[in-house]
């Protein structure tokens, strides 16, 4: 049906698009947790809340479908990857936990829900840092022998795996706040058009540093984009991110609330691809590419038969809940 060599790249693809549907989906829900506690008057945090409510487990579909299709797809991938960063995603799979808890009991327990309040926020924080330390030491590399993980159980938490992680919380926020500006109606929705501004700027400065950081510590980044025709052909990635930034501000100024939002996204995306770029072919960078992390062509093509069945599936559930509660949420209404 596929050739043994085409199989890793159509799984690769499938799971950078579940990496990428996740992070944009779930990252602006994660978002709203993040601003939450700088809303203190409960009319605004339950508006908030519900502007969420309805979108927030499905949007987690896509991590799951991408953490499976990695163990699948490439176990020798999986197989190293996973226990040179157990804790940070052993502490973001008990965040979202908390964080999902949060969303049933804090209408449950009202009036007393403080502390189902500070699980939807601090979990929101934790599960956004955590995903921002496991980007940062997947680029920053694993110590790999006999192709095995041979590092150390901290050997993630580095000063790039750090900014990683601070980088995702603010861009986060900003996923966040022009959710809610598009969203919401009322103060909450003035207050996110106003602090969507230094949120841009804050994650342009962390893309730029990250840019900058990559190719100055990694010669294979280097090479790829600044060798030649890659320097013309990838030019296009950088001046469409500031493109889109400024698009952000552009929407932000003259009140169009759909463009911040989608403008927010779209740098996303093009920092996804950036990565993307800068790693591919490797699954373990520097250590394992696709081809060598493959498992046998007989198991990708029973599992991909099974995954492109559903993908339709999940596609049209998502549309349709995404559809039924369009429409800003006011003080008062919601999904529960």
């Amino acid at each position: 049906m596929f050739e043994p060599d085409v199989l890793p790249v159509i799984w690769a693809g499938l799971i950078a698009v579940s990496v990428a549907l996740y992070v944009v989906l779930d990252g602006f829900d994660l978002g709203v947790g993040l601003l939450f506690p700088f809303r203190p008057e409960e009319r605004d945090r339950d508006v908030m809340m519900n502007s969420v409510a309805p979108f927030w487990d499905g949007n987690e579909t896509w991590l799951i479908l991408g953490g499976g299709a990695l163990w699948i797809a490439f176990p020798a991938a999986y197989a190293i990857i996973m226990p040179a960063l157990y804790a940070p995603v052993i502490l973001m799979l008990l965040a979202l936990i908390f964080r999902g808890v949060a969303f049933e009991f804090r209408w449950v327990a009202k009036p007393d829900h403080g502390l189902w309040d500070v699980a939807f926020a601090g979990g929101s924080f934790l599960a956004a840092f955590s995903q921002g330390l496991v980007l940062g030491g997947v680029i920053d590399g694993v110590t790999v022998a006999d192709g095995r993980f041979a590092g150390g159980p901290l050997d993630f938490l580095t000063p790039f795996a750090v900014l990683c992680g601070c980088g995702l919380v603010v861009g986060y926020a900003l996923l966040g706040a022009t959710w809610l500006h598009m969203r919401v109606a009322g103060e909450v929705e003035h207050w996110a058009r106003a602090i969507a501004r230094p949120l841009l700027f804050a994650l342009v400065a962390f893309i730029l540093a990250v840019s900058v950081w990559t190719p100055l510590a990694y010669d294979r980044i280097a090479e790829r984009w600044f060798s030649w025709p890659n320097l013309a052909l990838l030019a296009p990635v950088p001046i469409l991110t500031a493109a889109l930034a400024v698009a952000v501000l552009v929407g932000l100024d003259r009140g169009r609330p759909a463009l911040p939002f989608l403008g927010s996204v779209g740098l996303f995306l093009l920092a996804f691809a950036g990565l993307a770029i800068s790693e591919f072919p490797y699954v373990v960078p520097g250590a394992l590419t696709i081809w060598q992390a493959s498992a046998a062509p007989e198991s990708q093509t029973f599992l991909l038969v099974g995954v492109l069945a559903l993908l339709p599936l999940v596609l049209a559930y998502t549309a349709f809940v995404y559809w039924t509660f369009r429409g800003r949420v006011r003080p008062g209404e919601g999904y529960h």
